[in-house]
Order: structure tokens, then C-alpha cells, then sequence
């Protein structure tokens, strides 16, 4: 007895893939184009119909695709499975990716790299320099069909090397046809740079290069590329010691804030961050990180000693029921929390950085430091850290109270 394709898909991720490509490519193709089927069920059946989809239900199947109400998914796989069909070309030179719903634009743009429209090549490499993985490589793949198409050399000419994302696809195109990108340690754009750090792999190039490197980012990328390659620490120091210790100056961010944010975040910042602080992270001793159980059993006892009334600790991504970060919570008067810092003595209240000062001066007499709304709100410039899909500097308060679902 032939099962259903209901009984092929029972439910989202556990389709028969198998069964399903030995299916009756008719009835595939009629539960695709019914938008009314529930779209994971319709997913399979479209990755079923690769090479074997009939004819009569062409013209039903690229109207899925121009659908803008049908589901993002359903139209990407319908998208790849008719990449090379006549019926598809017009709708895709003339639609405007940036018009279309969410899920959509990417594929649309890969899809014509892949088809050779070289009028999608600015955009593409804007995709492929995205800091968004999966949005990267779209734009990859697309770049790379045209590249197949018709050459490094075309794609790079059409895009020249005015924008940072044109740098980056002529730094990858060079790096793969084996030629020297130390020069890009010196492109003023920080994601190029720091590109092509990754990129280099030989120690003694860099050390070469390192003397007559033009700026002072430059010479950082260099001893961060050879820290990379050797893990030297004395060497990176000794680059760092040459240079001056150069360091990001901001405004009223004090030794004991500056080191706590630099040895959470210097390591692991996101591209368009100032080298200075990737270096100084590594070539400066971190403070002490304190005990966490002893400093929220201290927060309890000050604040009970004070007669003042809170819940117990809870870390935050418990309190949020997602997620983590760098903080406890204590609730109290059901409008206020406390919120205690894993990367040092730190302590601020969440929704009003100075509410009823006894929790202040209770905190404070038991050696936490209160952040108050002045020194939170300072911006740790140049210092690049997610945060809800950005990548921008952060202020004091974030960073010391972070937290990421």
C-alpha cells in the first residue's frame, strides 16, 4: 500500500526523504503548489521533484516562487529547483530583492549569480562580506557563479575597489590564486584587515613585513596574525612594547572597568573592532574574576543585614528563561532588580541606575562598586560586541551587565 505523503512528512525535520524521491512526481507537484499544505511538509516534496518535474506543473510552480504571501522556505526551494527554467528568467531579471519579504532577498540574489545576471554582482559581494553567516553565503555562492562564468578577472573589474565588500572578494579571489595579501593588513577598512590576518600563514612574511608596516593597525594586525600562527606571547608583547602599548582612549573608563571589559571582550569582538583592544587583551594581565557563589552569598547578607528585602540570586538567563551573560538578578519591591556582575565587584539596579539608596550604600559598604547612570552610560569606543543582531560599541553598563538570549 502506497503511503501518503501526510505519512511520509508526519511532522516538521522527519520527512522520508527516500520514499519521497521515488514518489509519484505528479502528486509531489500538486501538494507543492497548494499553499494551503503546511509549508515543512511541502519543503520535501519540492527537494523530491529535483530532476523530474512535470511539465504541466511548471507554470503553477513559478507562480509559487512569485508569491510574496506564500512561506519564504517553500519559495527558496522552489526558487533552487527551477533556477534553470525559461519560465522563471523574466521574474527574475525584473523583481527588486530589496521589495520582497523577509527570507527572500538573499536567494533571489544567488539565484541570479547563479543564472550569470552580472547586474546582481555590487550587491552579491555586499552579501558576501555580511557578518551574518548564512546571508555570506548567498552572496558566496553567487559571486562564485559568476566567477565560473566569466572569470575573476570580469567580476573583479565590475565591481573596482572603491567599497570595503569589493576589497574583501578581491582579497579572498587573491588569497585562493596563492598570491601574497599581507598588503591588506594595511587597508583602512577594519573587516578588510582583519580578513587578511586570518588569511596569511607564513610566520616569517609577517616578520618581514612587520618594520616597514605603514600605521599602527597595521603593525597590530601583523603581531595579531603571528600570535595566530605561533602563539608566541612574548613576541606579541615585544610588538606591543615597540609600539608604545597603544591603547583606545576613552573618557572616564578607569583601570579597574577598562580591565574587566578588555579581558571579557577583547578576544572575541567582532570585525570592525579597533585592533588596539584585540592586543591589549592579549598582552595585558586580566584582574581576578571573582568568586561568584561568595560574592552573590556577600550581595545577600549586606542587603539582609540592612533590612532590605530581595529574592535569591538568579543568573540571568535564568531570569530571562533564555540566554546568558555576565549577571545575577535580585528582585525586590516587585518594580526593581539588583544586578551583580560576574566580572567583578560591580552592582547596578536595572530599571533605575539610583533608586532607593539604602541598596546603594548597603552594597557599597560591603565592597561592591555601584554603577551609577553617569559611568554606565560611558561608550567603550571602537569595541565591537553583539548584541540583538548589532555590532556596534556598547556602553559600560552593557558590557559589564550583558546579556544575549
Amino acid at each position: 500500500m502506497t503511503l501518503t505523503i501526510e505519512e511520509l512528512v508526519p511532522r516538521a525535520g522527519r520527512a522520508d526523504q527516500a520514499a519521497l524521491n521515488a514518489y509519484d512526481p505528479d502528486l509531489l507537484a500538486r501538494y507543492a503548489a497548494d499553499p494551503t499544505r503546511e509549508w515543512w511538509r511541502r519543503c520535501p516534496c519540492v527537494r523530491a521533484l529535483a530532476g523530474r518535474v512535470p511539465e504541466q506543473w511548471v507554470g503553477e510552480l513559478v507562480a509559487r516562487v512569485r508569491d510574496r504571501g506564500d512561506v519564504a522556505n517553500v519559495r527558496e526551494a522552489l526558487l533552487d529547483l527551477l533556477i534553470d527554467r525559461a519560465e522563471l528568467l523574466p521574474w527574475l531579471r525584473e523583481v527588486d530583492p530589496s521589495s520582497e519579504p523577509y527570507g527572500m532577498p538573499e536567494p533571489i540574489l544567488r539565484a541570479r549569480g547563479l543564472v550569470g545576471d552580472r547586474s546582481a554582482t555590487r550587491e552579491l559581494a555586499t552579501l558576501a562580506a555580511s557578518p551574518w553567516d548564512h546571508r555570506r553565503r548567498y552572496g558566496q555562492a553567487g559571486l562564485e557563479a559568476l566567477v565560473a562564468r566569466y572569470g575573476v578577472d570580469e567580476v573583479l573589474g565590475e565591481l573596482g575597489d572603491a567599497r570595503p565588500e569589493d576589497r574583501i572578494f578581491a582579497l579572498r579571489m587573491r588569497h585562493r590564486a596563492g598570491a601574497d595579501v599581507t598588503d591588506g593588513l594595511a587597508d583602512p577598512d577594519r573587516a578588510v584587515a582583519r580578513l587578511a590576518q586570518s588569511l596569511l600563514t607564513d610566520p616569517d612574511r609577517l616578520r618581514r613585513y612587520l618594520p616597514q608596516a605603514p600605521t599602527t593597525e597595521a603593525a597590530l594586525w601583523t603581531a595579531l596574525a603571528l600570535h595566530r600562527l605561533t602563539g608566541e606571547s612574548a613576541e606579541t608583547r615585544a610588538v606591543y612594547d615597540r609600539l608604545g602599548r597603544p591603547r583606545v582612549e576613552v573618557p572616564g573608563l578607569d583601570a579597574e572597568l577598562r580591565g574587566a571589559i578588555v579581558h571579557e571582550y577583547g578576544t572575541r569582538c567582532q570585525d570592525r573592532t579597533d585592533p588596539r583592544w584585540r592586543v591589549e587583551a592579549l598582552c595585558t594581565e586580566p584582574p581576578p574574576l571573582p568568586d561568584q557563589d561568595d560574592q552573590l552569598r556577600r550581595a545577600s547578607a549586606a542587603l539582609t543585614a540592612a533590612g532590605l528585602d530581595h529574592l535569591p540570586p538568579a543568573y540571568c538567563g535564568e531570569y530571562n528563561h533564555q540566554g546568558g551573560g555576565t549577571y545575577h538578578v535580585m528582585e525586590y519591591d516587585d518594580e526593581y532588580e539588583v544586578r551583580v556582575s560576574t566580572l567583578g565587584r560591580f552592582v547596578t539596579s536595572a530599571i533605575d541606575p539610583d533608586p532607593d539608596p539604602r541598596y546603594r550604600h548597603a552594597l557599597e559598604a560591603a565592597g561592591f562598586r555601584w554603577i551609577d547612570e553617569a559611568t554606565g552610560d560611558i561608550l567603550v569606543t571602537d569595541l565591537c560586541v553583539y548584541r540583538f543582531g548589532h555590532r556596534e560599541p556598547l556602553t559600560v553598563e552593557q558590557l559589564l551587565f550583558y546579556w544575549q538570549d
